[in-house]
């Protein structure tokens, strides 16, 4: 007969001869029969079972979201400038504008997206919400060879708006509630690469296929097509309902930091201690693994939200003072965050440059000549397509071939710092590059008098 021998961090009793792989996973180590084991482990280990087998039958239908979700959202956006100019005749620049803010916000919004699902609703419903949000968009384009109307602007931002948010709301929070049916990190790592490589090829695919029915055939064809692709993604979303795991929403993760902030003001004129018992690591009390050391030096000055005085914690290990006292984890959380955010506030500066040069991409390929043969021209918005395809092309070469002639001559491989670095220093060439060759299109458009004409600005 299996007994308890101690309280684990996760709130189940601890078994000797039991023990947890990875995430949640019950391993046994010998067979045993189920009845002599503790009811609640019992009940864990079905309910794990049976998770698992919902997660098998509900990959395709998660599948499918991603996709109709992917062709939808991006069919709109990759012809957007082209729309504006031809459709609502709108100028170069103001759609350029337009599309850079567009574009802007469908990147902005998922961010917005994953604080309101962890938050208050969860990614299920977040992920369907957006999606019956991004099938209200409606078109009212200015056919004359005049300016649109106030009113057409107005339905136009709207629009825009409301893709921008069913877009943002549904791009990665079915990635997180994808990731988040499997335990396992290895199983959640292949998810997260089925997802990404769904998300490039349904890219791919409505960069041509779509954008150029949207040229070609019709524009209310085009836009019609991405509302169907929205709508059949929400269909696969709604009908796998039943066989997904839903989690619970934890609670703003602002309001952790803040209270780790808070605490921090209040205990600064505290001293800094090296016991380990003046510490808070949370109710069950320090775990073997916390137990291990105080918190870590980085950010000292975070350490006095952990400081244990009186008042802060009730007699029954509970905190009473929520915004004077935080555990251990909290404060090594929200230190983490403090290192991380100048890398991720880099990636701004990389991603600037990177969308003003998609918007004059395009804008450049409306004056080029883009006929292959007598019958085929490339749509001016499938041009950034290329971009898709070579950097598939470029991580590859990277992973296979630069990756390890590095590894061969300095006998180490690349540091993730240092990919990043070399992607700035790129980045910064191909800049230069669109610089020299924009100024050399504008010599030659001045030097035959072209100013004036369509797409010569």
């Amino acid at each position: 007969m299996y007994r308890r021998t101690k309280v684990n961090p996760m709130g189940f009793g601890e078994l000797r001869g039991v023990r947890f792989n990875g995430i949640n996973q019950l391993q046994l180590d010998d067979p045993v029969d189920k009845s002599d084991v503790c009811p609640i482990i019992v009940e864990l280990t079905c309910n794990m079972e049976g998770r698992e087998a919902q997660i098998s039958s509900s990959g395709s239908k998660r599948g499918g979201a991603t996709a109709g979700f992917t062709l939808g959202g991006v069919g709109w956006i990759s012809n957007l400038i082209v729309y504006l100019i031809q459709v609502f005749n709108v100028k170069n620049i103001n759609a350029a504008q337009i599309y850079n803010i567009s574009n802007g916000c469908t990147n902005l919004f998922p961010v917005i997206g994953a604080i309101v699902a962890d938050s208050f609703f969860g990614t299920f419903s977040v992920a369907a919400v957006s999606a019956c949000i991004s099938l209200l968009p409606c078109d009212n384009g200015s056919s004359l060879c005049t300016p649109p109307s106030k009113l057409q602007y107005a339905i136009l931002y709207t629009s825009l708006a409301l893709a921008c948010i069913g877009s943002g709301g549904t791009r990665f929070t079915i990635a997180t509630m994808g990731a988040n049916q499997f335990n396992n990190p290895k199983d959640q790592g292949i998810f997260f690469n089925w997802f990404f490589f769904t998300f490039y090829i349904g890219s791919v695919a409505s960069g041509t296929a779509i954008v150029y029915i949207q040229g070609n055939v019709s524009w209310k064809w085009g836009f019609g097509l991405c509302a169907i692709a929205n709508f059949i993604g929400l269909a696969f979303l709604l009908l796998g309902n039943r066989f997904y795991f839903h989690d619970k929403p934890q609670g703003s993760p602002f309001t952790g930091i803040v209270r780790v902030i808070v605490a921090t003001i209040q205990k600064w004129k505290l001293q800094y201690s090296s016991k380990i018992e003046d510490y808070y690591y949370g109710h069950d009390g320090i775990t073997e693994i916390a137990a291990t050391a105080t918190p870590k030096k980085s950010f000292r000055f975070l350490n006095r939200a952990a400081l244990k005085t009186d008042g802060d914690v009730g007699s029954d290990g509970l905190i009473a003072k929520p915004w004077k006292i935080c555990t251990v984890q909290q404060v090594e959380d929200v230190k983490t965050l403090f290192r991380i955010f100048p890398l991720w506030s880099s990636s701004i500066f990389l991603g600037t440059p990177i969308g003003v040069q998609a918007s004059l991409t395009v804008i450049q390929a409306l004056t080029m000549d883009r006929h292959l043969g007598p019958h085929f021209q490339i749509p001016a918005g499938s041009i950034l397509v290329i971009s898709l395809i070579s950097t598939a092309i470029f991580l590859t070469i990277v992973d296979r071939f630069l990756s390890p002639m590095w590894k061969k001559l300095t006998h180490r491989s690349p540091t993730p710092l240092q990919q990043i670095g070399l992607g700035h220093v790129l980045n910064i060439l191909s800049m230069a590059t669109s610089a020299l060759v924009e100024s050399k299109r504008l010599k030659i458009a001045r030097a035959h008098h072209l100013q004036g004409q369509p797409g010569m600005h």
